[in-house]
């Protein structure tokens, strides 16, 4: 048992997805009958949705403090968070749409229950659908936009509390770690539910399935290198003026161990140190920006929820119109926030776009396979996105050491 959990999780998981097409391929279309492990392992999924959302929402929002003491800084960040997480959702389904990585696969082996109906409701039905007139209801019925909706009123209610409204916010907060911990825990379930799920694709879907989701692996880190390299590379040279190539210099040491580590929160103080020491950037900027993004600024995410839900729409013969796009961008940006900075957190996101849009959620369990080797290119993305966006602020507020940041070393 020791000896298992020395493993690192992404060891395991990526030995349990070559073992489970191995054993896929062998066993053929009778490898359906071990995948009741998987689905053991997406019901856990499931499970962490509401809590998740919920807490991880009312946290990070309360974990802005009194909005009128941030300033410049913090509605700057706000406003560079909001529209990069649009722009790489967007991004995620222009490649979604372009490249269509879903097409073509035969899913008629799949028992499955009926296809969900095309989204046909009105931008005024979407409008009032966003107001949760009944919480309970809300949370029972697992309807995330009102959710979310009612998760950022109780936050920006406790920030208006002030003082009273510390002891809900320590409710809260306890809560977003408690439902962290507890998806830690699910997630030492993905080598198992893998291997339950690749044999169940590899053997009963076979090769074909198995080239769409390599497709969908290199469309994700197409879609993230994009966003590093188009997206934050602009918003360093042309908002922040600063060069590229340095800022960039200055954040390997937090690529590379978000990229190990898939978890934003444990690169947390690697981003720190590197924005600080390498990049110039005032203490209390990097660690109220940083912090946030940690919490709230999940590009990669929220890109790759677009990407994956088009995948879905394709694979199961879902005709998508532009009011889901729509809906799309809206719910992969705020899902993207509801995030947990944890590894596989964005599979957990998933169910609340698929079923907005009436993508099967059967896609969950076609994608879970793969999900940690693209987590790790998304959680690269974050992490990369704290550090462009902290760097940003402090030079529009004058908070940076321009020549530390072109002189410093990589340490």
């Amino acid at each position: 048992m020791k000896a298992w959990f020395a493993i690192p999780l992404w060891q395991r998981v990526i030995g349990a997805l070559i073992l489970g097409i191995i054993l896929g391929r062998v066993w053929g279309p009778d490898a359906a009958s071990i995948k009741i492990i998987g689905d053991v392992f997406i019901g856990f999924i499931k499970m962490l949705v509401v809590p998740l959302i919920f807490f991880s929402l009312v946290a990070g929002v309360a974990a802005i403090g009194d909005i009128r003491k941030l300033g410049a800084v913090g509605g700057r960040a706000l406003l560079l968070f909001v529209l990069t997480g649009q722009i790489a959702v967007w991004l995620g389904l222009a490649l979604g749409t372009l490249l269509a990585p879903g097409s073509g696969v035969d899913t008629s082996a799949i028992a499955m229950g009926d296809v969900p109906e095309p989204n046909e409701t009105t931008f005024n039905d979407m409008i009032l659908g966003m107001i949760p007139q009944s919480p309970v209801q809300v949370m029972a019925d697992v309807n995330v936009l009102p959710l979310i909706i009612f998760s950022l009123l109780i936050g920006i209610g406790i920030l208006m509390a002030k003082e009273d409204g510390e002891p809900v916010l320590k409710i809260f907060e306890s809560g977003s770690v408690v439902m962290q911990k507890v998806t830690l825990v699910v997630m030492e379930l993905t080598p198992f539910g893998v291997f339950a799920l690749m044999a169940w694709v590899a053997g009963t879907l076979g090769l074909d399935a198995l080239a769409a989701l390599g497709k969908l692996v290199a469309l994700n880190y197409l879609g993230c290198l994009l966003i590093i390299a188009l997206i934050y590379g602009a918003m360093i040279k042309f908002i922040a003026k600063l060069p590229v190539i340095d800022f960039f210099r200055g954040i390997i040491d937090a690529i590379a161990v978000s990229y190990s580590t898939a978890s934003s929160n444990a690169t947390l103080p690697v981003t720190l140190r590197c924005a600080q020491r390498n990049l110039g950037v005032s203490n209390s900027v990097a660690s109220f920006v940083i912090s946030l993004g940690a919490t709230i600024n999940m590009n990669g995410t929220a890109m790759y929820l677009g990407l994956a839900t088009l995948f879905g729409a394709q694979i199961f013969g879902v005709d998508l119109s532009w009011g889901d796009y729509f809906l799309i961008s809206i719910l992969g940006t705020l899902g993207a926030v509801g995030a947990a900075g944890i590894p596989g957190a964005g599979l957990i996101m998933m169910a609340l776009v698929f079923g907005a849009v009436g993508v099967p959620l059967e896609t969950i369990a076609f994608v879970a396979g793969v999900d940690r080797i693209m987590d790790m290119m998304r959680t690269t993305t974050n992490v990369s996105g704290d550090a462009a966006v902290a760097t940003t602020v402090a030079a529009l507020t004058g908070e940076i050491d321009v020549p530390e940041m072109i002189s410093a070393d990589d340490v």
